[in-house]
């Protein structure tokens, strides 16, 4: 395989994306992506491909290559089009994305702030949240589950981000991995004294184990987590490695209603990749 590919690398919470421009077939995303995210390449925490929708509504369509929900690639992609739009200071955009793993379109908005784009999405909405007991280092734990169409969110209620729990949590996302048929799996360590989390995402299709600097799908999982929790809306920042995440879950009579993220992205670099296998 040897490929040129136009990308953008865009910066969402320190989430750091590559959107690549370039039509390419689906079986080759993996591959590309694999490649992209690599330290001697673009480098990366993910990859995702921009499409031409197949709903005249939709402004783009956002795959990514493990054909998960990311709802920072869907920030990123909403900041490109704003930029390539020529969007005015003071001026809101909102787009509508189809993505993967997303069973309906996807709203966002974006608006400049300085050199940067304050983005906010419109989440897809969890099919389950329930707690359940597992073990971990040998001690029992209470989780949050929250279970969304092709994807699993664990919510781990942490004191500190010790060392032994982040690589026990390695383990535990490998092992949902083989267990579950998803497309991605998180486990979202958070501590809820300080509001502060730190998120492990697992693509088993690509074998990929990061933990992101941010993750916007984590902190929604979050965000519904607790909303679920309490039996009333919340609103909350999430700090994590590379920012703060603002979340606000909605609820009413009992359910979730609206689940929204916002967070800030900037554009890094564009340009050509050279991919060889």
């Amino acid at each position: 395989m040897n490929l040129e590919v136009e990308f953008v690398k865009l910066n969402p919470t320190q989430n750091m994306t590559v959107l690549v421009n370039t039509p390419l077939p689906q079986e080759a995303h993996a591959a590309v992506a694999s490649r992209m995210m690599a330290y001697d390449n673009v480098f990366a925490e993910q990859v995702g491909f921009i499409e031409k929708p197949r709903q005249c509504s939709a402004s783009a369509r956002l795959s990514m290559a493990g054909g998960e929900f990311c709802g920072n690639a869907c920030m990123a992609l909403a900041a490109l089009i704003a930029e390539d739009s020529g969007l005015p200071p003071g001026k809101v955009m909102t787009v509508e994305l189809e993505a993967s793993g997303a069973e309906r379109l996807v709203r966002c908005e974006a608006s400049r702030a300085e050199d940067r784009f304050r983005c906010q999405v419109e989440m897809p909405l969890p099919r389950r949240i329930e707690t359940k007991s597992i073990t971990l280092g040998g001690e029992a734990r209470s989780v949050g589950l929250v279970c969304y169409a092709e994807s699993t969110h664990l919510v781990l209620e942490v004191e500190s981000f010790s060392e032994s729990i982040r690589t026990e949590a390695c383990e535990l996302a490998r092992l949902l991995g083989a267990m579950l048929d998803d497309r991605l799996i998180g486990i979202m360590l958070y501590r809820p004294g300080v509001s502060e989390m730190q998120p492990l995402i697992y693509i088993p299709s690509l074998d990929s184990l990061v933990w992101e600097r941010g993750c916007g799908s984590g902190s929604a999982s979050v965000g519904a987590y607790l909303c679920w929790k309490k039996g009333r809306s919340v609103s909350l920042s999430l700090r994590q490695p590379g920012g703060t995440i603002a979340v606000e879950a909605e609820s009413e009579g009992g359910s979730i209603r609206r689940l929204n993220i916002a967070g800030l992205v900037n554009i890094v670099a564009r340009g050509t990749a050279y991919i060889t296998a």
